[in-house]
């Protein structure tokens, strides 16, 4: 006859943390904030799912404690650089991350160009601010038909294209094929999500 051992939660030496979206920055993150907010360094990433978490001396016979002292660590998660787009209704959504390394676009009589142009912002020295590189994107559309193709360069967001697409009209369906082309030419840091 087998016995049944009750689980106990407190006499374990690790746990190990799970997370819900693999991700390697997030799995480093999220140990940083455990160790800074812990005492003793006990945390680690161990791959893109796992966070290994040594339980410290202080906490043997009380991991519920310290469960809830790492649960509500604000960790931000490291999002992929992605757009999805519904090709049925014509709704594009873009993130933040994504980039667009140097490409020729052209479509009809139309040319867009983005420029970046970073400039640096220096805090008075008795602030105790911290200089930062701060990107200055300026989107230019031309409808001359004379003009047949336009270089954008690297860095630009893919969303100031799409402002500059959508202050000339340029219907989503058209949008959506030009942000395909700029993916097929190797041009576009994101993954595509057509539903």
């Amino acid at each position: 006859v087998e016995r049944e051992v009750p689980f106990a939660l407190d006499s374990l030496p690790e746990l190990r943390l799970a997370l819900r979206n693999p991700d390697f920055t997030t799995a480093q993150r999220m140990a940083a904030a455990i160790n800074a907010r812990i005492a003793g360094a006990p945390a680690r990433a161990l791959d893109s799912t796992t966070v290994r978490l040594a339980v410290p001396a202080a906490y043997r016979g009380r991991t519920a404690a310290l469960l809830s002292e790492i649960e509500q660590l604000p960790v931000e998660p490291d999002n992929p650089a992605r757009i999805v787009i519904d090709e049925r209704s014509g709704i594009i959504v873009i993130g933040d991350k994504v980039r667009i390394s140097r490409v020729a676009v052209a479509q009809g009589n139309l040319t867009v160009r983005i420029t970046e142009t970073p400039q640096v912002s220096q805090p008075n020295p008795l602030a105790g601010g911290e200089t930062v590189v701060v990107p200055r994107t300026n989107v230019e559309v031309d409808t001359e038909p004379e003009r047949k193709l336009v270089v954008l360069e690297t860095g630009a967001t893919l969303d100031a294209l799409v402002d500059g697409l959508n202050a000339l009209g340029v219907g989503p369906r058209d949008m959506i094929a030009i942000i395909q082309a700029i993916k097929a030419a190797g041009a576009l840091q994101a993954e595509i999500e057509v539903m």
